[in-house]
């Protein structure tokens, strides 16, 4: 008798299901519609369960993606559950916002079909929510040590849970009035609802960490008491300088940094009240949206929620490839383009555009002039550069602009400049390979040290800087590395 072909020849892939456009639209809920059980084991049945993982290779935490996918095709939650939990402290969110370069990765991508990882990781840890697998598991020996973690974005809360999970006594420090850093302020809940958020945060809190929000360390509470109250620090304070367009007209009025604009947007949808003066809306505007990247096209999806008359996104970049370049080869991640749920919302975007001025009337924004460029080496060089083209200028209409073309590093407040830290030239906190700044004790992990990068990435430096900081304290570590 013949052998049954294996299941990743016989069962196509089945990406996310998603709301319908008109539906999603007049709400912040999650876009996605959760996968059904049986649909969840039979994708994850389609890992082959290579000999040498690429997506293990691919993924920063270096998460055991072939165990919990045959755990999930057993249909074995809770060992799926422990094997996605040992490499991951925030699995319910990189399995929404995360970009996968774990699929990008996956051996099965060869044909362009690779495993549906992303969508396996959320229903292996909401599954495990629902079952009561996740409970509180406090350390049952304390070190007698104090740790203060500054920032409670990704980073912050990985390396805390890590740092605790060890025994040592964790207060993690937040200058907002809630915790959650990026994950609460800068991402929209149609991609993460806080609920989400605030039932893991309920969980840290029953391990033992404590939660400080509102708490401006280098200010209010200062440096010295810092020091008093703590063995050893880490900043995870990301980097959330944005990058400027010095243009002519940029001080105009309605022109505003992407995470100013999300963050008010998430704080209305969380209930609280801005006063009308100080309120950043898009109803029956015209918005343009400057940044290619994803908080580009959350700005997309958010100003589509609110009533935008029209969404305009322009990108300097040329538009990227429908499939693979000959040159961009497997495993790496694909240059390719890619549609956003926002994108698929609406909206016009518009690539290798330049923004030359903002053009403005009593004192508002009321268009903006761009001109088309094409990247070239300048003279003498390899590496391409803009160049405008001649005879392209153009004009749109906008009274809303939102800039969202990354950053450029954290902040210098009080609390570096007290504590003496240093930065490179990118703005990013200096530290050694042990993740340790010049000053004995003070450690950074996340975008403040690595510069901007992924949620997932992020989760990654907070759990190699407890690591390091641990060792630091004890003499040596049990916590991985990854």
């Amino acid at each position: 008798m013949a052998e049954s072909l294996p299941p990743f020849l016989t069962i196509k892939p089945r990406k996310a299901a998603y709301r319908p456009m008109a539906e999603r639209v007049r709400d912040y809920r999650d876009v996605a519609v959760p996968r059904e059980e049986a649909a969840s084991r039979e994708q994850a049945s389609r890992c082959m369960d290579c000999f040498l993982p690429f997506c293990h290779w691919a993924c920063p935490l270096g998460n055991h993606v072939p165990n919990w996918n045959k755990a999930l095709a057993a249909g074995d939650w809770a060992e799926a559950y422990r094997q996605l939990q040992a490499t991951n402290n925030l699995p319910e969110v990189t399995a929404r916002i995360c970009p996968a370069p774990c699929e990008a990765a996956c051996v099965l991508n060869i044909a362009g079909e690779p495993v549906t990882i992303r969508e396996d990781e959320l229903a292996v840890i909401e599954r495990a929510f629902e079952a009561g697998l996740v409970q509180p598991a406090p350390p049952r020996v304390r070190t007698g040590k104090a740790v203060a973690v500054i920032g409670s974005g990704p980073a912050g809360l990985a390396c805390a849970d890590q740092l605790n999970h060890a025994g040592h006594r964790v207060t993690v420090f937040e200058r907002d009035d809630k915790i959650g850093g990026l994950l609460r302020y800068g991402i929209p809940d149609f991609k993460l609802e806080k609920r989400m958020l605030d039932r893991r945060l309920a969980l840290l809190e029953a391990e033992g960490i404590t939660f400080a929000p509102g708490t401006a360390v280098g200010e209010a509470y200062t440096v010295e008491a810092l020091r008093k109250n703590f063995d050893a620090v880490c900043l995870a304070i990301g980097a959330r300088v944005p990058r400027e367009l010095p243009v002519e007209g940029h001080t105009l009025a309605g022109i505003y940094p992407a995470m100013t604009y999300l963050a008010q947007s998430n704080r209305r949808v969380a209930g609280e009240r801005i006063p009308a003066k100080a309120r950043i809306d898009a109803q029956g505007r015209c918005v343009v949206v400057i940044g290619g990247g994803d908080t580009g096209a959350d700005c997309v999806g958010t100003a589509h929620r609110q009533g935008a008359r029209r969404v305009t996104q322009l990108e300097i970049l040329p538009r990227p490839p429908e499939q693979r370049a000959p040159t961009d080869v497997w495993p790496n991640y694909p240059q390719i383009l890619r549609t956003s749920t926002s994108h698929e919302e609406g909206g016009q975007r518009e690539w290798a555009v330049q923004t030359t001025r903002f053009l403005g009337r009593a004192g508002r924004v009321r268009a903006l002039e761009a001109v088309r460029v094409e990247w070239v080496p300048p003279a003498g060089q390899t590496r391409p550069a803009p160049r405008e083209l001649p005879g392209t200028a153009f004009t749109i209409e906008t009274d809303l602009v939102l800039l969202a073309m990354g950053f450029v590093g954290a902040e210098r407040h009080p609390l570096l400049e007290a504590l003496g830290v240093r930065s490179d030239a990118r703005g990013a906190i200096q530290t050694d390979e042990h993740y340790m700044t010049a000053i004995p004790g003070i450690f950074s992990a996340g975008d403040a040290r690595r510069g901007q990068s992924l949620v997932v990435w992020a989760i990654a430096e907070g759990r190699r800087a407890a690591h390091y900081l641990d060792a630091h304290l004890m003499g040596s570590s049990a916590l991985p590395l990854l």
